[in-house]
């Protein structure tokens, strides 16, 4: 590995945005450590950025186990000697037809577990990196989504772990500003991905209708995840939302 390439881990690296940043991070050279649950779909995402002038290394880990993400950092740890950028990608929702009253426990756990409680553990352990490492430092960007802003109808658990999210990346930037560790937020509205398949053909509106939504290529948030992680840690976005253009966030739908 060239001194000069910076080291990545990007979580729910194994489909969808996770996977599109993660090789759009290889093509720019970094060594971009990815992970999930799924050590098959990491795989694929590994033969995908054969030939880039990076690469991607697989790690599988289930983020929402505590004792697995330390586990995680110290083989990045020992492999690569540093982490440059974190991404906090990995996330789980609730079927869109399973009204709040009506949601399980056991289902609202699992998406705090996965979407907020996994980034806790991932930017802690990051911040044991970054902040002893030389140089001094690093980057995490953490997955807000447009749930941040503004609920899905029957969407507690994404919107309520989504509006923590942000508590949590603001936390970390005040955080962080000690140790040379910048914090930033993505918001990602309807890309194209297995997970927003049903936009195309309807989903539930604030109304009470369905209504299919418009949705862009995954590229475009790939992109905005390779502008975030190339600043000098002088320089920070805090918070950027890239959506498709007309989807019914801004205004009154």
């Amino acid at each position: 590995m060239s001194g000069t390439q910076k080291i990545a881990l990007v979580t729910g690296a194994g489909s969808g945005v996770g996977r599109a940043s993660a090789l759009a991070l290889a093509h720019e050279g970094y060594q971009v450590v990815i992970t999930g649950r799924r050590k098959d779909a990491l795989e694929g995402t590994v033969d995908l950025a054969k030939g880039m002038t990076g690469a991607c290394h697989a790690m599988p880990c289930d983020v929402s186990d505590a004792e697995q993400v330390a586990h995680l950092f110290a083989a990045v740890k020992e492999k690569f000697g540093r982490l440059d950028v974190l991404f906090n990608n990995a996330g789980v929702g609730t079927p869109r037809t399973t009204m709040l009253e009506d949601l399980d426990v056991k289902d609202w756990q699992r998406v705090v577990n996965t979407n907020l409680s996994a980034a806790f553990y991932c930017t802690q352990q990051a911040f044991h990196m970054m902040k002893n490492q030389t140089p001094r430092g690093g980057r995490i960007i953490n997955n807000g989504s447009v749930s941040s802003q503004s609920p899905r109808p029957n969407s507690a658990a994404y919107t309520a772990t989504k509006h923590a999210i942000t508590g949590l990346t603001k936390s970390t930037s005040l955080d962080g500003r000690k140790y040379d560790i910048a914090c930033g937020q993505l918001d990602i509205g309807n890309a194209a991905s297995d997970l927003t398949a049903s936009m195309q053909t309807g989903v539930p509106q604030a109304n009470g209708t369905l209504a299919p939504e418009p949705v862009m290529d995954v590229t475009h948030v790939a992109k905005a995840v390779v502008y975030m992680a190339s600043l000098p840690l002088e320089a920070n976005v805090q918070t950027i939302t890239v959506m498709a253009t007309k989807m019914p966030l801004v205004g009154r739908g």
